[in-house]
């Protein structure tokens, strides 16, 4: 009898156990995470930006919810909020399929438009919603984003537009592949008429809407692990049976193959955007910002040590001097690095993007080393291949368009020459940085830090001024190089370096460079702010005397520079 109870008792326990494994909950409290299946409360994920606690996933985000968690309270203005339904194919069921999404999700059509302030600064926003037929884009919703970026080219104000597509509405046939052509018409008068737009890819992003207004973005952003393609992964391993890696067309396969500038969590998008907003704002009288302070240093040139030239060229390639991001961190304020090329890849040995000098905007180049076996690998040592020119570029006719002054720092034992290289076309890459360097309507300033090898570095000097630190070297090739083409012999190097004039001095004195930036102790770690100093000084004085000067007048100057050599 007691063994009946005993087991009665343990049958009991047994039930209430399993039971609460499977937790009942009140509806409308709790959900199940359909990414990673565990229980997840609402509230948390709502306070949580709508991304999951337990596997930090990210969910699908309604028009008006993605507007509260962007638009400054009270200030969205939404434009369109009802147009006209059209059945252009007479599609059988297509006006009751309409019909119901609209009762289900309360919006008219599959994107909301309007504007508003984000941390004060005025944007157009655009916001697809995947609710409704998967915010495929029809008629409707090309004609509402194609109104709001011609109206935000009338006002002057920039457009930001949340990409989350299926692609075209197959209902409305070829009258919703005209709505690609229409859409990317009317961004590129907006860009014409110099005003921003970003985009901002989030889950999913594909079709027709990627191959129009997506990828247009004068600067890309993504939300993490978004899908983001042209044909999605099913139809491709559909279509031709192969088997796609891992993380395919995810967001950070994306960033990795050039095509989004950055990945940014949904916390920070809010203020991201905002520091981009600000940054497209050139502040009025900006010679009078960067104007010099303080007494004017001493004569460079009087300052200078005089080095045997091949103790130069061992120090510009020493391991502990900075590099271009220790520099740009030094100079200049709120530093946002963007990527890739919209080709290929994004090169690390070139880093770039936009940031502020003395309040004013600027857009920062530079070859980046690295410091260690690690980084080296990462940054192909310093030696760009064709995409980290492409990004160069890009960034430097994004500057162009938005009257930013382009900074840029050199540094490199030269441009890289693999298979691969030749394969993607390094030689025309450096020949089209030439060519349209050469006529930036745009203050540019290059400055020389490490080693200045060959086109490689010439590629990012195309400069009104180039600038060279004292312990930097500047020549058509390697000294190793040099002694093996002419002497046959790579060690008669220290030799070649004396006969090719590679330093800063001797540069200076053949009028090539305008300016040396003296190192009174070779440049370390150590003693980076003092350089800095010296460097920032420089900086007032060149773009203050050139901010103020027309495209012209600019591209006009660089030319003769050139011209006189």
């Amino acid at each position: 009898m007691l063994k009946n109870m005993f087991k009665k008792t343990y049958t009991l326990l047994d039930t209430k156990y399993k039971k609460s494994d499977e937790p009942s909950v009140p509806q409308g409290l709790w959900r199940r995470c359909n990414k990673c299946g565990q229980p997840i409360y609402v509230d948390d994920v709502k306070a949580n930006y709508y991304v999951c606690p337990k596997c930090h996933g990210y969910f699908r985000v309604h028009a008006y919810r993605r507007i509260e968690m962007v638009v400054d309270e009270g200030t969205f203005e939404e434009w369109n909020k009802e147009m006209p339904f059209e059945n252009p194919l007479n599609f059988p069921g297509y006006e009751k399929k309409v019909k119901a999404a609209r009762e289900k999700t309360k919006l008219d059509e599959a994107v909301v438009t309007g504007k508003g302030k984000i941390n004060g600064n005025d944007a157009v926003v655009a916001v697809c919603d995947a609710r409704f037929i998967m915010s495929s884009m029809g008629h409707v919703v090309g004609e509402k984003i194609t109104q709001a970026v011609e109206r935000a080219t009338a006002e002057k104000l920039p457009v930001i537009i949340f990409a989350c597509s299926g692609g075209a509405r197959m209902q409305e046939g070829i009258v919703s592949l005209m709505q690609m052509a229409k859409t990317a018409a009317a961004l590129k008068r907006h860009h014409e008429a110099g005003q921003l737009f970003i985009s901002v890819l989030t889950d999913p992003t594909t079709g027709g809407v990627t191959a129009s207004f997506a990828m247009l973005g004068d600067i890309i952003l993504a939300e993490p692990n978004a899908l983001i393609g042209f044909a999605g992964p099913r139809v491709i391993e559909q279509t031709i049976g192969q088997k796609l890696p891992e993380g395919f067309q995810r967001a950070e396969f994306l960033l990795e193959h050039g095509f989004v500038d950055k990945i940014v969590e949904r916390a920070q998008l809010k203020d991201t955007l905002a520091q981009i907003l600000s940054m497209h704002k050139m502040p009025s009288n900006p010679a009078r910002r960067l104007a010099p302070e303080g007494e004017a240093a001493e004569s460079f040139h009087k300052r200078m040590s005089d080095r045997d030239p091949w103790e130069t060229v061992q120090l510009s390639r020493n391991a502990d001097r900075p590099t271009a991001l220790d520099y740009i961190h030094e100079l200049f304020d709120d530093f946002m690095e963007f990527h890739g090329d919209r080709c290929f890849k994004d090169d690390g040995a070139i880093v770039g993007g936009i940031a502020t000098f003395k309040g004013v905007p600027v857009t920062v180049i530079g070859q980046q080393k690295g410091k260690n076996t690690k980084e080296n690998l990462k940054r192909n040592f310093g030696m760009p291949s064709p995409e980290g020119y492409r990004k160069a570029l890009r960034l430097m006719k994004q500057a162009e368009t938005f009257g930013r002054p382009v900074i840029c720092f050199v540094d490199t034992p030269g441009a890289f020459c693999g298979i691969e290289a030749e394969e993607r076309g390094q030689g025309e890459a450096i020949a089209r940085n030439l060519f349209e360097m050469s006529d930036l309507k745009v203050p540019v300033v290059s400055i020389v830090i490490g080693e200045g090898g060959s086109g490689g570095a010439l590629a990012m000097a195309v400069a009104n001024e180039v600038w060279m630190m004292e312990n930097s070297i500047y020549s058509v090739l390697s000294p190793e190089g040099f002694a093996s083409i002419l002497w046959k012999d790579s060690k008669k190097a220290p030799e070649a370096s004396r006969v090719m004039k590679v330093t800063a001095r001797d540069l200076y004195k053949m009028k090539i460079i305008e300016r040396v930036i003296v190192e009174k102790e070779p440049a370390s770690s150590k003693n980076i702010a003092v350089i800095a100093a010296e460097m920032r000084r420089g900086l007032e004085e060149f773009l203050s005397s050139h901010v103020e000067m027309t495209g012209e007048e600019l591209a006009a100057e660089r030319y003769e520079r050139f011209r006189r050599m």
